[in-house]
C-alpha cells in the first residue's frame, strides 16, 4: 500500500479544477488510453484523450497540435500524461510552448533519451518501420526539459512485449524499454513497477502513482507493492 500521506487527503475539488492530457504511444490510438482515463475520471480527473497518427505525422508536429488542444481547453492548470512516444511529443509541446497553462507531467515507459531498439532498427536499415517518430524523437535527439515543470517517470520492469524477438535488452525493461531508458536526470521523481510496456496502461498501480504524483508532485511506492504485474 502506499505510504501514509494517501491520495484521499486530497479534496476532490482539487482534481476537478484541472485537465488532464493522456497521449499515447507508437502503433497506437485513443482506444488504448481509455481504460486509463476511465479509472482516473472514477478518481475525479477531468480527462482528455489526445491522438495523432504516429506513424505519418512527426512528434514535433504532435507536440503544436497538442498544444493548440491545451490551449483551447481555456483550463488555467493542466496536467500531460505520455505513455512510450507520447512522453516526447509532450517534450516537443513543451519546447514550442513553455508557457503552457502550468501543471505536472508524467511519462510511461517513454525512453527519453532514445530508444536502443529504434537505434538497432536504424543499423539494420529498418528505420521505416518506425514512421515519422524517427525524428527528434527516439533516435535521441529530443528537445530539451523546460526546467520550470515537474515531472515524472514511470518505468516497468516486466520483459513482456514484441521487442524482446527484436534484440534482448538490458535487465530490467518492461519488453521494449529498458528501465534506464525511461528514466531523465530532469524528473522530480521516478518510479519502477511490475508492468510491461503495453500492460501499464491497464494497471491500477499506475493509476494510483500517477494520481499521487499530478497531486503531489511525487510517487508513493512501497517495495512490497508487486502484487499487480499489468501485464
Amino acid at each position: 500500500m502506499p505510504d501514509q500521506e494517501s491520495t484521499t487527503s486530497f479534496t476532490a475539488d482539487e482534481r476537478s479544477r484541472v485537465r488532464v492530457f493522456l497521449v499515447h504511444g507508437l502503433y497506437m490510438n485513443r482506444l488504448w488510453l481509455r481504460p486509463l482515463a476511465t479509472r482516473l475520471r472514477a478518481l475525479g480527473w477531468p480527462v482528455s484523450l489526445f491522438a495523432y497518427p504516429s506513424m505519418f505525422e512527426s512528434p514535433a508536429s504532435a507536440g503544436e497540435r497538442l498544444m493548440a488542444r491545451v490551449f483551447a481547453t481555456g483550463a488555467g492548470r493542466v496536467h500531460l500524461v505520455g505513455h512510450s512516444l507520447g512522453g516526447l511529443v509532450i517534450r516537443h509541446a513543451l519546447q514550442r510552448a513553455p508557457y503552457l497553462p502550468s501543471g505536472r507531467v508524467v511519462t510511461l515507459g517513454t525512453p527519453h533519451h532514445g530508444s536502443r531498439i529504434a537505434a538497432l532498427l536504424r543499423r539494420r536499415h529498418l528505420g521505416w518501420m518506425l514512421g515519422a517518430s524517427r525524428r527528434r524523437a527516439l533516435y535521441g535527439d529530443v528537445p530539451q526539459w523546460p526546467g520550470n515543470r515537474e515531472l515524472g517517470t514511470i518505468a516497468g520492469d516486466h520483459p513482456f512485449g514484441l521487442a524482446q524477438l527484436i534484440a534482448r535488452l538490458p535487465a530490467p525493461n518492461d519488453g521494449v524499454v529498458g528501465v534506464a531508458e525511461a528514466s531523465c536526470s530532469e524528473a522530480s521523481d521516478a518510479c519502477v513497477l511490475p508492468v510491461s510496456h503495453s500492460g501499464m496502461l491497464f494497471s491500477t498501480q499506475m493509476v494510483r502513482q500517477i494520481d499521487r504524483f499530478l497531486l503531489s508532485g511525487h510517487f508513493a511506492v512501497a517495495t512490497d507493492e508487486r502484487a499487480d504485474s499489468g501485464a
